[in-house]
């Protein structure tokens, strides 16, 4: 009886061995998370594509869908041709002010040739002071007529300009029409079809790199000193019914606030009410998905 006793102690004290041996497995756990990245539309219209699906890989900068253009690009055609009518009614200032550029330098001419006779005594004081003032009127319409025709050349050239704004914004508007992927990932999921009338802001398609995941976990303030931004780990991913699997993983941000225990985050120590969040980083080989459990070991 009693060497039955000591054999059902020695089972109890391995089974207990065994079980604080498996807590010790890890550290930390956590879930897998990825970048996501919901894109939006940025122009009002009908979209006439929408080529990606659900589970396909798009490049950085692949054109994945376009919304209607056509009355973009008529605005842009009215603006060109606004502009060419602006051109047209430029004036020619050399051309407009040589009549009277001619006519003042007669005049000038008539005023030297007077001054000469006055001089000599072969004409009346006041014949000069006619040719004087012939000289200031003209010279004075000449001015005028420079200053209108640069007020004209100003206000066109200012309109032009405007028309190169307007032009701009649109072809801006019109680059917005054709949807691309600011980044290259996997489409996690599509939220609109081809045919449908999107607004600015109506999200279009979520994307997400998924071959650089991260594991999200929470440590304790007595395991985070222990623990620095670079740090090499060991990362199992849990894909249930006992299938794990191990990766290597890069401590790459820990967080400057603590926090209180999310429900879901079982840690070393569950006493404890504060503790701080970290990510791993993980290369993924396509097995790892968005929100499968992991485990850490420091």
């Amino acid at each position: 009886m009693r060497t039955r006793l000591h054999t059902m102690a020695a089972a109890a004290a391995l089974l207990l061995t065994a079980c604080a041996e498996k807590e010790r497995e890890y550290d930390a756990t956590g879930t897998f998370e990825a970048t996501e990245l919901t894109v939006m539309a940025e122009q009002p219209g009908s979209l006439l594509s929408l080529t990606v699906d659900e589970g396909a890989t798009v490049a950085a900068g692949q054109q994945v869908g376009l919304i209607d253009t056509v009355q973009l690009q008529l605005k842009i055609d009215q603006l060109v041709a606004t502009k060419a009518v602006y051109a047209s009614q430029m004036p020619d200032v050399q051309k407009q002010i040589a009549a009277t550029q001619q006519q003042l330098d007669k005049a000038r001419q008539e005023q030297q040739r007077y001054t000469e006779l006055v001089a000599d005594g072969a004409a009346p004081a006041k014949m000069l002071d006619d040719a004087r003032s012939q000289v200031l009127v003209l010279q004075k319409q000449l001015d005028a007529q420079r200053s209108t025709l640069g007020n004209q050349q100003a206000t066109l050239t200012s309109q032009q300009h405007s028309t190169d704004v307007q032009v701009a914004q649109l072809r801006d508007q019109l680059r917005k029409c054709h949807v691309v992927a600011p980044t290259g990932g996997t489409v996690l999921e599509k939220y609109a079809e081809q045919g449908e009338l999107v607004a600015v802001g109506r999200p279009l398609f979520k994307l997400a790199d998924i071959g650089s995941m991260y594991l999200r976990a929470y440590v304790t303030s007595a395991q985070l000193q222990n623990i620095r931004v670079g740090q090499k780990v060991s990362v199992m991913a849990d894909y249930g019914d006992g299938q794990r699997k191990q990766y290597d993983g890069t401590v790459s941000w820990i967080s400057g606030r603590s926090e209180f225990t999310p429900k879901t985050i079982l840690t070393d120590d569950e006493r404890a009410d504060l503790v701080y969040a970290i990510k791993v980083a993980v290369k993924s080989d396509g097995y790892i998905k968005i929100g499968m459990y992991g485990e850490v070991k420091f």
